[in-house]
């Protein structure tokens, strides 16, 4: 068997039976209103929710995501919103459409658990100036979190280090999708802040390093859909699963207390349930 085959089997399996139900889980962080979404929205939750999920939480990235999580938090009680500003959304916002969405984060702050996701991306921006303007508008967004006294929820790809340097001062954050360094990861970890692990798990050795490796009383669980899943095709909330079970295997303990640890601790953060 591959290696890839084998850790197929170990997220689907964990310690128990791999057909052994679970229950009270939590997709920590999703973006069900993708345009992936759209011919099936309602199929994917209500297959959520038979998968053994109790809640989701949908994170916008500019100004339509954040109003479209906002909506879909109001349909339905068991999706909470973020109201964010991605560094991947930079290039294509002029500086007006930036104020609109920082005031519409501020007005609709009350209606949301967390701001973000915000922060840096360095490996699709390669350039100094682009990477300049990503620090600038965090910069904004840390404060706006700062003030209306919510988690913030970092996107940190290949800059994790210098998204930490930059929220030193905060004390609620997590680090969705982490994929930087142990040792970066320790240093959150002795802030308190938190690390959330996507589906990538699956199918990353590094990923399933840092499983290994984190405080369980600060580990989130995310899907990160409709990207990153951990079966090739489009990500979904219901397939959060397979990452539990194979935490559990890597951890040496049962998927079930895997999925209420990382549920308990989604519900501290963001004040939920």
């Amino acid at each position: 068997m591959t290696a890839l085959n084998d850790t197929k089997r170990m997220c689907r399996g964990g310690i128990s039976s791999p057909n052994a139900s679970l229950h009270g889980v939590i997709d920590s962080h999703c973006h069900l209103d993708f345009k992936q979404f759209h011919k099936d929205r309602e199929t994917v939750l209500e297959s959520a929710k038979r998968s053994g999920l109790i809640h989701m939480i949908n994170s916008g990235v500019d100004y339509s995501t954040n109003a479209k999580s906002l909506e879909l938090a109001r349909k339905h009680d068991f999706i909470s919103a973020t109201l964010g500003l991605s560094p991947n959304t930079l290039q294509s916002i002029k500086e007006p459409e930036l104020e609109m969405i920082f005031a519409q984060i501020e007005e609709n702050a009350g209606q949301a658990v967390g701001i973000g996701e915000a922060g840096l991306d360095y490996y699709h921006c390669k350039d100094a100036p682009g990477r300049q303007q990503q620090a600038k508008v965090f910069a904004k967004v840390i404060e706006l979190a700062k003030s209306l006294d919510k988690p913030l929820v970092i996107h940190s790809r290949d800059a994790e280090q210098p998204a930490l340097e930059m929220v030193k001062n905060l004390e609620k954050v997590v680090f969705h999708c982490y994929s930087g360094s142990i040792a970066t990861m320790k240093e959150a970890l002795d802030r308190g802040f938190y690390i959330s692990l996507a589906t990538n798990i699956c199918r990353s050795p590094h990923h399933q390093i840092l499983a290994r490796n984190v405080s369980l009383d600060r580990l989130l669980v995310e899907t990160d859909s409709p990207f990153l899943s951990p079966r090739g095709g489009r990500n979904e909330p219901s397939l959060v699963i397979d990452s539990v079970r194979l935490i559990g295997r890597i951890r040496g303990m049962d998927p079930q207390e895997i999925a209420r640890i990382t549920a308990e601790n989604t519900k501290r953060i963001y004040k939920i349930g």
